[in-house]
C-alpha cells in the first residue's frame, strides 16, 4: 500500500512576473502546490474554486488591475478565516487585515519559507 501525502496549496499574487516566479519556486521547495496568479482578479476566481483548500495566500499590495492586494487580503480573510495570508510591499504604513502577516520588500528567502511553515501550523 503506497501513502501519498496531499501538498499543501499556495496562491502567489504577484504582476512581477520574475517575483512571481521566484516566490513560485521557493513554496515549491517548501513542498507545497502553487498556484500563480497575476492580478487580484485572477485570485478572486482562485478563491472562488479552491479558497477553501489553500493553505497560505501571498500577495503583494501593488498590482495591475482594479484590485489591490490588500483587498484581495480582506476579501481572503473574510471568506477563509484558516487561511495563512502574507502581504508583501516595500511601504512600512500599509494597512493589514486582522490575522495577516507582512513582508517588507526585499525580504529574504528564508522569510518566505517560514511564512511557508507557518501555514501549516493549526490556527489558534
Amino acid at each position: 500500500m503506497t501513502i501519498t501525502a496531499i501538498r499543501p496549496t499556495a496562491l502567489v499574487v504577484e504582476d512581477d512576473d520574475i517575483q512571481r516566479s521566484m516566490v513560485t519556486f521557493l513554496l515549491e521547495e517548501c513542498e507545497m502546490k502553487v498556484i500563480a496568479c497575476d492580478s487580484a482578479e485572477a485570485a478572486t476566481a482562485v478563491l472562488k474554486e479552491a479558497g477553501g483548500d489553500l493553505s497560505l495566500i501571498y500577495a503583494d499590495v501593488h498590482l495591475g488591475g482594479d484590485m489591490s492586494g490588500l483587498e484581495l487580503a480582506r476579501l481572503a480573510r473574510q471568506r477563509y478565516p484558516d487561511v495563512h495570508v502574507v502581504v508583501a510591499s516595500g511601504d512600512l504604513s500599509t494597512q493589514l487585515p486582522p490575522g495577516a502577516a507582512f513582508m517588507l520588500k526585499p525580504w529574504r528567502p528564508l522569510d518566505l519559507m517560514r511564512e511557508a511553515e507557518r501555514s501549516r501550523q493549526p490556527q489558534l
